[in-house]
């Protein structure tokens, strides 16, 4: 499948961007008591955020790169307290009269203008994606600006976290394009062409995913895993030697315009007698189905992480399912800002990052798993897909999730 040339990549980011600024920040920053926003990030140390506010060719901090959102007659305004750049100022004006004054007299002389009552920075001790304000700049805002704005200081770590998880309308409309791109990798590693039963290992299927995605010109944002299981054995097997009747299970993500994937797909290693994927292994996989649908009935808008969670495992065990949920927000980064809707290993309501609220226009990857048991055995049934939640409902961005690969 065709990449995007870097100028039409760049093209599209910056117009994300335009999106960003000019309806997500104002919305967040409405709901947020903050008056005033300050993201600064030093060069090759910057915020988590910095990706989501800044232009395609802006690829680093500038010494200090520092942006102020200011809220203004009910409105917002946006500055850059940074070095001057083309790209920047087309998006920020340049409020840092450089280089004749020094960058924290600029920063004092715009709140002073202001004014701002509550002043957000990114730190926070229990959202990573909100504590992106390094100790040796906050020591530089204590020590150089003046005491009645370090005072006002407060934390929102729902401006830093919902500025990243929530979509603009492009990349809504762009992610089929990333799961085409990923999907291209995952099914051409499922194929008679690059297994063969009982020469082919896992590891082989790893690096060549891998190696895939690389001459693509993209990013893995975690390195694949291919493991199986195998018809009387307990347990996941992951390495060693593929062989006929195994059930493989791919786990795969990738990067592409500022937009990651995340997917686990099935696949069925025919035995030499065998047409199709035995029916136990299908009505497996229906119930797997179905628990994803259960997922999605209860994402809505509103609810904690931790209600979807409950309200889904709750609704599994009326309907005798053996279900586990660990889904996440899949943004800007794999394991994205947003709310946790459980953890693998802990299937109860998760302190303070399950109680964040679900928002529309976002992006899941909406993992899980239902044990099955066949001849004593019991299997897992594992399933992950990139799922979008906006007024339509939650949806798939790839088609047959309801599949199991066939190599025969």
């Amino acid at each position: 499948m065709l990449i995007k040339s870097i100028q039409e990549q760049y093209k599209i980011k910056d117009i994300c961007l335009k999106e960003r600024l000019d309806t997500i920040v104002p919305a967040v920053m409405k709901e947020s008591k903050a008056d005033c926003w300050i993201i600064a990030s030093k060069e090759y140390h910057e915020d988590l955020v910095f990706d989501a506010l800044t232009p395609a060719s802006y690829l680093t901090a500038r010494r200090i790169t520092m942006l102020v959102f200011i809220k203004d007659n009910n409105g917002i305004k946006r500055f850059s307290l940074s070095m001057p750049d083309e790209s920047l100022n087309q998006f920020y004006p340049q409020y840092w009269n450089f280089p004749k004054e020094d960058q924290m007299v600029a920063l004092t002389r715009l709140l002073e203008e202001y004014d701002p009552k509550q002043i957000c920075i990114n730190i926070s001790k229990d959202y990573t994606f909100a504590d992106g304000l390094s100790y040796g700049l906050y020591q530089t805002f204590i020590e150089q600006l003046p005491q009645k704005y370090t005072d006002r200081f407060m934390a929102d770590p729902l401006l830093a976290i919902k500025t990243m998880e929530i979509r603009t309308s492009t990349e809504l409309s762009l992610y089929p394009e990333l799961m085409n791109l990923a999907f291209s990798v995952m099914e051409s590693m499922f194929s008679k062409e690059t297994i063969t039963p009982g020469k082919t290992t896992c590891q082989e299927l790893e690096y060549y995913m891998m190696d895939k995605v690389t001459q693509m010109g993209l990013e893995y944002w975690f390195s694949p895993t291919l493991d199986l299981q195998r018809e009387g054995h307990d347990g996941v097997i992951y390495e060693g030697v593929i062989e006929k009747g195994d059930l493989l299970h791919c786990d795969f993500g990738i990067k592409y315009l500022n937009m990651c994937s995340d997917t686990q797909r099935l696949a069925y290693v025919a035995k030499d007698d065998e047409d199709s994927i035995p029916e136990w292994m299908l009505e497996g996989f229906k119930v797997n189905n179905r628990f994803q649908d259960i997922v999605r009935s209860h994402m809505v808008e509103g609810k904690t992480g931790n209600e979807v969670l409950m309200d889904s495992l709750n609704q599994a065990k009326e309907e005798n399912i053996d279900a586990c949920l660990y889904s996440h927000p899949c943004n800007m980064y794999g394991h994205g800002p947003g709310p946790t809707i459980g953890l693998w290993n802990d299937q109860n309501p998760i302190p303070i990052k399950g109680d964040i609220k679900v928002s529309l226009n976002t992006v899941y990857a909406l993992e899980l798993n239902i044990k099955y048991i066949h001849d004593g055995i019991k299997y897992q049934i594992f399933s992950e897909e990139t799922v979008s939640y906006t007024k339509d409902g939650v949806n798939f961005l790839y088609p047959n999730r309801d599949q199991i690969y066939f190599i025969k």
